[in-house]
């Protein structure tokens, strides 16, 4: 064992790690007499450094390929290194929207919670060994479940909790489980020694029923149905920016990790003209997620709700791309490309749309869709980036969410010509538009009807840059997509 090479490998884990403890040193010892006013602004600053050092450290190590004993992998040269960029910068947004907050005072407890579940969503993503990942799992899993909890004073954020908690044990119990299997069938925990052994010896029922376990696991953490009723109670209790990074960052790390397992080893041996029984669950799934989803939030009034069963939906979306990339790994790049496309951009547009979300909810003390009448008189500025997040997720041009959705479902027309995919597209093209009338109910309090109160919104400065900092990157990244889809291609050698 080489801890040089460990080193290298977790280097941008253990900056995070390094800024957790000074955010806690900072606040609980040099600034524990400071007002809270200025300990969120030095805890938050601090952890944003952190991840500016994380991401130094992921770019200074692009290109060398390190690997520790088949266990963790870091710059591969395709979309681990990726991933692992964009959960750190919206990590650091995340941080940014906490300046503003004013939801607890222990902020270097949950500054340096934020950054050790972002250890745990890096694991994950870099993760090539079965009890590697179940510890990511747990550590990112588990800071979630504090992050949510951390409005001591609110009861739905501790209601939002249990739920989370409870669904989270159970799903780590069925993921378990199924790691078990896999390990009784190959003798490692491997991912590629699996897929070897598997391939070789080819899927057997246990293996049938392993895949669907970790399926239930991940589908968990991914909110896919039926997995998904922790979900709007946690979006809608959860503090403002625990809610946005549970929908941003923790989805890049849960998907990257079932894009990596399709890849590796769950397609293993089938014949290529056969039908993949494993690809019939994750299209099963991925239909009843966009179906539920968008038909759920059309009923909504909440609009942190709206967005959970919008998360849901958006899964189902990922989750069609993901059963479609094929085995072959020279033809999955454009698979791959297109679904790590769309788990970004979606991400950092759900991050967006939860800080104006924020930012009403603090000015009205409701997240109610009546809450946002008017907004265009009350903040124009906040009114056009709403306007900008939420026409992305539907999918209109020529914002990034069109060419998301454009390059994933090209990709799953061009995998196969089948009247399969063809019909799954189509519905994904319908509960689209369905979407887009629930996104439209928003907007249209914010626009057309009149307000009831007139009082200017006044939104930190931070707050509001970071939001017109989305919003033009969501508009430019639309207006230029070869931009994104070039940094990612980048990352494969």
């Amino acid at each position: 064992m080489n801890y040089q090479d460990l080193f290298r490998v977790t280097l941008p884990e253990t900056m995070l790690e390094i800024a957790a403890l000074v955010v806690l040193i900072a606040d609980l010892g040099i600034f524990r007499k400071a007002t809270v006013k200025l300990r969120v602004i030095v805890a938050a600053l601090l952890g944003v450094v952190g991840c500016g050092a994380a991401l130094w450290a992921l770019a200074a190590s692009a290109g060398n390929g390190f690997r520790f004993d088949g266990v963790l992998i870091l710059a591969q040269g395709g979309y681990s290194e990726a991933a692992q960029a964009g959960i750190l910068v919206l990590t650091a947004l995340t941080l940014l929207f906490l300046i503003c907050s004013s939801f607890t005072k222990h902020v270097g407890e949950y500054v340096a919670v934020v950054l050790m579940a972002a250890v745990g969503a890096l694991l994950i993503v870099a993760a090539q060994d079965l009890l590697i990942i179940f510890v990511g799992l747990e550590l990112l899993s588990l800071g979630l479940y504090i992050l949510t909890a951390f409005a001591k004073s609110s009861g739905k954020s501790a209601e939002a909790a249990i739920k989370y908690y409870l669904f989270g044990g159970m799903s780590a119990a069925f993921l378990l489980f199924g790691f078990s299997y896999f390990y009784g069938l190959s003798g490692s925990t491997n991912l590629i020694k699996i897929h070897e052994v598997i391939a070789a010896s080819g899927p057997s029922p246990l293996f049938y029923i392993a895949w669907i376990l970790v399926i239930a696991g991940l589908g968990f953490k991914v909110a896919a149905v039926p997995f998904h009723l922790w979900a709007p109670d946690a979006y809608e209790g959860a503090p403002p920016s625990s809610a946005a990074f549970i929908a941003s960052a923790s989805k890049v790390a849960s998907f990257t990790l079932l894009l990596s397992f399709s890849l590796s080893w769950l397609k293993p041996g089938l014949g290529s003209g056969a039908w993949p029984q494993l690809t019939i669950v994750l299209l099963v799934i991925a239909a009843a997620s966009m179906i539920l989803g968008n038909l759920a939030a059309l009923a909504q009034s909440s609009v942190r709700r709206l967005l959970a069963f919008s998360a849901i939906a958006h899964a189902g979306y990922i989750l069609l791309g993901i059963a479609y990339i094929p085995g072959d790994v020279s033809a999955a790049l454009t698979g791959q490309n297109a679904v790590l496309y769309y788990v970004l951009t979606y991400a950092l547009t759900t991050i967006g749309a939860f800080g104006v979300v924020a930012v009403v909810e603090r000015a009205t003390g409701s997240d109610r869709i009546d809450a946002f009448l008017g907004l265009h008189e009350r903040s124009p500025l906040l009114a056009a980036i709403l306007l900008v997040m939420f026409l992305s997720l539907a999918g209109i041009p020529p914002l990034v969410g069109f060419w998301a959705k454009f390059n994933l479902f090209a990709a799953v027309l061009g995998v196969s010509a089948g009247p399969v995919p063809f019909a799954l597209v189509t519905l994904a093209l319908a509960m689209s538009a369905v979407s887009l009338y629930y996104y439209l109910q928003v907007l249209k309090r914010a626009y057309v009807m009149p307000a009831v109160d007139h009082t200017p919104f006044r939104a930190h400065p931070v707050t509001m840059t970071v939001l017109l900092v989305v919003a033009i990157s969501v508009v430019g990244m639309g207006c230029f997509p070869a931009l994104l889809q070039n940094w990612i291609a980048s990352f494969y050698f």
